[in-house]
């Protein structure tokens, strides 16, 4: 009888240990307070700096920005991913010029990853671009919002991560983090990452993009506190539900559809980096702020971002992310992407 007891008592707190340490028992409240306004602004202004020299595809600019990005993951004791050699996931010129010849030289991907503690094989990736138009007529064009924002963004992601796998809270599936180069000459580092995965196809899960996320746009002017979000819905009905899910729980943002319409002449679904990940079938959602009057100029600076608002669209990313990451199934594929 004693054994019985004891057995029983043991079980018991096995059961209650497990429990604890459970991923899927912890929410993300805590980690989602380390993404905070005033690291994404130390971070940007040195991303969408002049020294950058508005990060043109292959520049030493944007190579200089990419030292900057390693650094902090080296910082944070965030590694590039298995399999790899290094962060970077090297283009050459040929492929950055083949179809447009516009006499690009060699870029770089750049890539950091969170390893899943028990379904390690599946991965999240998130992605941003790093990369800008440069310098026209003498004028640096910094890009502070496009996509310096979405950039910064990925760095406080992998951070609060990487805290929680250090609190033994860590993903269940890995987090490929994605800086992808060649945007602004036509999605050209997300289309060879397509083309030349790390990771099988197969086993990425959805692709979370982030491209421009710092201002507002003129159907806000009342307000920054919304984002659009556009694909959530085109393959995967989970994923959608994940999306408005994660929201109402860690976030409250408004979300914005309007670009999200198949009819949208914007096409904006078209126009950034998770389309390379959409059109072979993996689900895929773009966050996204409008365009605004600095779009593509060289006032899209630093001092015109507002931070509590990409804070808050970046830990919105997040929590979508830590959904994905740590739930039993991966979201089903029960849509055609049309």
């Amino acid at each position: 009888m004693k054994n019985l007891l004891f057995l029983l008592l043991l079980a018991s707190t096995l059961s209650c240990t497990s429990q604890k340490n459970s991923v899927a028992d912890v929410p993300p409240t805590n980690y989602l307070k380390t993404i905070t306004s005033t690291d994404l602004k130390t971070h940007l202004s040195i991303v969408a700096s002049d020294e950058m020299e508005g990060r043109e595809t292959g520049s030493l600019g944007q190579k200089k920005a990419g030292n900057y990005l390693i650094k902090q993951y080296k910082s944070n004791k965030i590694p590039f991913p298995k399999g790899a050699t290094e962060y970077y996931q090297r283009i050459p010129a040929a492929y950055l010029n083949a179809k447009k010849n516009e006499n690009l030289p060699d870029s770089e991907n750049i890539w950091a990853y969170i390893e899943g503690s028990e379904k390690p094989n599946e991965v999240v990736v998130i992605s941003a671009h790093y990369d800008h138009v440069g310098v026209k007529n003498g004028e640096v064009y910094n890009g502070a919002d496009d996509d310096g924002s979405g950039t910064v963004a990925l760095l406080e992601i992998a951070q609060a991560f990487q805290i929680a796998k250090n609190d033994g809270h860590g993903p269940k599936r890995s987090i490929l983090i994605l800086h992808v180069t060649g945007e602004e000459h036509g999605l050209h580092g997300s289309r060879f990452y397509s083309e030349n995965p790390l990771f099988p196809l197969a086993n990425t899960i959805t692709d979370i993009n982030i491209d421009m996320i710092g201002r507002r746009d003129d159907l806000h002017k009342d307000s920054n506190n919304y984002v659009y979000l556009i694909g959530s819905d085109y393959l995967s009905s989970d994923l959608y539900t994940i999306c408005e899910d994660a929201n109402k729980k860690y976030v409250n943002l408004f979300i914005d559809y309007k670009f999200n319409d198949r009819t949208d002449p914007n096409r904006f679904y078209y126009r950034s980096d998770h389309y390379n990940f959409a059109k072979n079938g993996i689900p895929s959602v773009f966050l996204f702020n409008g365009v605004h009057a600095d779009y593509h100029k060289a006032t899209d600076e630093v001092d015109k971002i507002e931070f509590d608002a990409l804070a808050k669209r970046t830990q919105l990313a997040f929590a979508i992310a830590w959904e994905l990451a740590n739930r039993e199934n991966r979201p089903v594929v029960d849509k055609s992407g049309n």
